[in-house]
């Protein structure tokens, strides 16, 4: 069973549908006695860091997700706005974020990008992957997903970065720390190479 957190956020209908058309189990939830009871976790998340992180404190949900994170070391997995709150402040906002990761989220460098590098970054990019994990098994080299976002990660130590992509420059479009995952693309709409990364994840122990 993966425990889907509603906080408000959250594009959580795609999910649920992805999921189950892998005849994975799941949930929805915003309810902190049942989000203590998960065993594997998605913090999916649309819109902005500030608006998450203060929607996350006013469902209690924070003092429960620290203990299912880094207390019991279930997985999780976070999304788009949901990876950005697993950092320790972002430039959209003054809020400090989860610091699951040692990284912040900032805007794209508008100086680093090129006249059509457009912002918001919209659209399918190649990932690439940067060392083994059970998240990317089997994906392809060539594995395509979709984005929509105006920031994104800047991770202090690399060995964090699994997934990477390139908007004017490159950037980590996915972590890995431990039992901590995420992507800021969305998998949900990235038709094959979604489904197999969320594949991978229903399957992680």
């Amino acid at each position: 069973m993966i425990t889907i957190i509603n906080y408000g956020a959250g594009n959580l209908a795609s999910i649920q549908n992805m999921l189950r058309f892998l005849n994975v189990d799941c949930e929805i939830t915003g309810d902190p006695q049942t989000i203590s009871r998960a065993k594997k976790l998605i913090l999916p998340g649309v819109g902005a860091f500030d608006h998450g992180m203060q929607r996350l404190h006013e469902l209690n949900l924070v003092d429960v997700l620290n203990q299912k994170v880094l207390g019991e070391k279930i997985p999780i997995l976070g999304i788009c706005l949901g990876v950005q709150l697993f950092t320790k402040r972002s430039d959209e906002g003054t809020l400090p974020g989860l610091g699951w990761i040692d990284a912040e989220t900032v805007h794209f460098n508008q100086s680093s990008l090129a006249e059509n590098d457009r912002v918001p970054h919209m659209g399918w990019r190649d990932v690439e992957i940067n060392h083994a994990s059970k998240l990317a098994k089997e994906l392809p080299t060539n594995s395509r997903f979709y984005f929509v976002h105006s920031y994104h990660l800047r991770c202090n130590s690399p060995k964090d970065v699994l997934f990477s992509a390139r908007h004017g420059y490159s950037f980590p479009s996915g972590v890995e720390k431990e039992n901590i995952y995420g992507v800021q693309f969305h998998p949900e709409k990235s038709h094959r190479f979604g489904k197999k990364l969320l594949a991978n994840y229903a399957a992680l122990n």
